[in-house]
């Protein structure tokens, strides 16, 4: 098989949430496999450090500064992009958070909060986005789904309910846009070493537990997301619609 199929030279990639962790060594991965990659986030600081270390290993690099969140202010960011320096064949949906908590006392802003950065903003990119790729009769949309959109863990209940909804979210871009010539496909990883998870990385009792839990025996590595990314980012994937990738050493498919 050629490894033409993989390549993304010529594409040019948003990905939202992506200043740093997973959403960064995304969008580096991405550039590295040839595309021109456009960061988004809320702090246009972050954006710059992170667009300059990419520009320093010989990418193709802009910044998109927008609240992910807001309908308006996503389309005219994306609309505004589009009509100035040209197409977005690639989305990333990798903006997201956290919010632990025991159901019962669960705050209801912060359950909103969640529904929003998580849910909410697939949904507003991925319309802004798809409306330009369905008059091309191409795109791909990749939504960064999670292991707890198939597992659940004490304190994320909301947590879990946004992943599960991201998938489902998904399956329906699939349903509706497929015709149209888009892959729209979901990215879940497992227990990754990113900021989101400094708190469980540094708990010594919880990574005892997942390196027994996970049949791989240990953390990921975000790096180890790239392959998944880039074939679902490629002409790999033409025919991948609505699915989900587990990319989680396992932990999906043992008890």
């Amino acid at each position: 098989m050629s490894t033409d199929l993989f390549s993304l030279a010529g594409r040019r990639a948003l990905v939202t949430g992506s200043s740093q962790g997973i959403g960064l060594a995304l969008a580096r991965g991405l550039m590295q496999a040839g595309a021109e990659i456009v960061l988004n986030g809320r702090d246009g600081g972050k954006l710059e450090v992170a667009a300059a270390q990419l520009r320093d290993e010989g990418g193709r690099v802009d910044r998109l500064v927008f609240d992910v969140t807001d309908h308006d202010a996503v389309r005219a960011a994306v609309d505004g992009l589009e009509a100035g320096t040209g197409p977005i064949d690639i989305l990333v949906n990798n903006a997201g958070m956290q919010h632990r908590a025991p159901l019962e006392d669960f705050p209801a802003d912060a359950f909103e909060r969640l529904m929003q950065t998580n849910v909410a903003s697939v949904f507003h990119v991925g319309q802004a986005v798809a409306r330009h790729m369905i008059g091309r009769g191409a795109g791909k949309i990749v939504n960064i789904c999670s292991v707890q959109t198939a597992l659940a863990r004490p304190g994320i209940a909301a947590y879990t309910a946004t992943k599960g909804a991201v998938a489902n979210l998904t399956k329906g871009m699939a349903t509706d846009w497929a015709r149209h010539g888009l892959q729209c496909n979901g990215l879940a990883p497992g227990y990754f070493d990113t900021p989101l998870n400094a708190a469980l990385v540094k708990d010594p009792d919880f990574s005892a537990w997942l390196a027994k839990r996970t049949p791989a025996g240990r953390w990921g590595r975000v790096e180890e997301l790239v392959g998944a990314c880039i074939f679902l980012s490629s002409e790999a994937s033409s025919f991948v619609n609505g699915t989900v990738l587990y990319v989680d050493g396992g932990i999906t498919a043992s008890l």
